[in-house]
């Protein structure tokens, strides 16, 4: 026999009933027909699922294997037939997602001091996917990022607003021949080796290729990752360089600084779908970005150095938020 999706639901139902007789009535089968259907499920899955007694089933050890993951087979399942996750008898709840950086960490942190806020989180490495689950219903918000030159489009669906532009700083070990520099030439580290992130369908790393270009020479990517703990264990080692974020945490032999002439720049988004349940809330969730966005860079003085720098010099890509703040981790991003 072949395992299928309604085998899933039966072992659940099953569980959830806590007896054939009743999980039977549930189901719509007579009581042999379910004991004998579940007896071909376990003998597909190799192992008992439960023990029978008089007072009802209960879950073998390797029953609550299967279980744990039966069920979130089928929530993920529902998630991609439906777009909605399955109730679970709570108010209804805000969908926001993004990627894992301190713009949605700090706009989640505010979101969460309103009492009895009902929000689940969604995070995934792509802005491209974020705005496809917006248009296909399965998030109600989300914070994105993309690139000048790159610049997402935004479909009629989705509403965004920008929330600031900012630098692409430079990770390096604390023993590099240009750490001890306040800003450092691009063309300068043509010899490194980089770990970038992998390509986020919004235009990375195609502009930071596109900016080593610029500057006379191709990148030499020995890794791609995004597991920051192990690219800081790279970076520390000497084994690469990578384009990073200003509040990117320098110490364990690492340091961060500027790019010299600021050759990259990243953009902050919200965004939001105008029939979901955030969209009354939009200049809210931008200006609590914005917020998160500013907080991020509070205690961070190389950035403080660089901003001071550029206050006379001619601009670049201009804030769309008077915060001008830093990127998230490009890579790991």
């Amino acid at each position: 026999m072949q395992l299928e999706l309604r085998h899933l639901r039966t072992l659940c139902e099953i569980s959830d009933a806590g007896s054939l007789s009743k999980a039977a009535a549930a189901l719509g089968v007579s009581q042999p027909a379910l004991t004998a259907q579940l007896q071909r499920i376990e003998s597909t899955l190799g192992g008992q699922v439960y023990r029978r007694s008089r007072l009802g089933v209960t879950p073998t050890p390797f029953g609550q294997f299967v279980l744990i993951r039966a069920r979130s087979a089928l929530q993920t399942v529902d998630e991609l037939m439906t777009g909605v996750m399955p109730s679970t008898g709570h108010a209804a709840q805000a969908r926001l997602g993004g990627y894992a950086n301190p713009v949605l960490s700090g706009l989640l942190r505010r979101l969460f001091e309103v009492p009895g806020a009902a929000i689940t989180v969604h995070t995934e490495h792509s802005p491209r996917l974020l705005l496809d689950l917006l248009v296909s219903r399965r998030l109600d918000a989300a914070t994105l990022v993309d690139y000048p030159g790159h610049e997402l489009p935004i479909p009629a669906s989705v509403g965004a607003r920008p929330v600031a532009v900012e630098p692409v700083f430079v990770a390096m070990a604390a023993a590099h021949p240009l750490a001890s520099l306040d800003e450092v030439p691009l063309a300068r580290l043509a010899d490194d080796d980089w770990v970038l992130s992998p390509p986020d369908g919004a235009g990375w790393p195609e502009c930071f290729v596109a900016a080593c270009r610029d500057a006379g020479f191709a990148p030499s990517v020995r890794h791609i990752m995004i597991e920051v703990p192990m690219i800081r264990v790279l970076i520390a080692g000497g084994q690469a360089v990578s384009p990073c974020q200003a509040t990117f945490a320098p110490g364990d032999g690492l340091v961060v600084r500027p790019l010299a002439g600021t050759p990259l720049w990243i953009r902050h988004l919200v965004a939001w779908r105008h029939d979901g349940s955030l969209a009354h809330r939009a200049d809210e969730l931008a200006a609590l970005a914005a917020e998160a966005h500013e907080e991020a860079l509070s205690g961070h003085p190389v950035y403080a150095s660089w901003r001071a720098r550029r206050s006379g010099a001619a601009p670049g890509p201009q804030p769309a938020h008077p915060a001008s703040t830093a990127p998230p981790a490009l890579s790991g991003r």
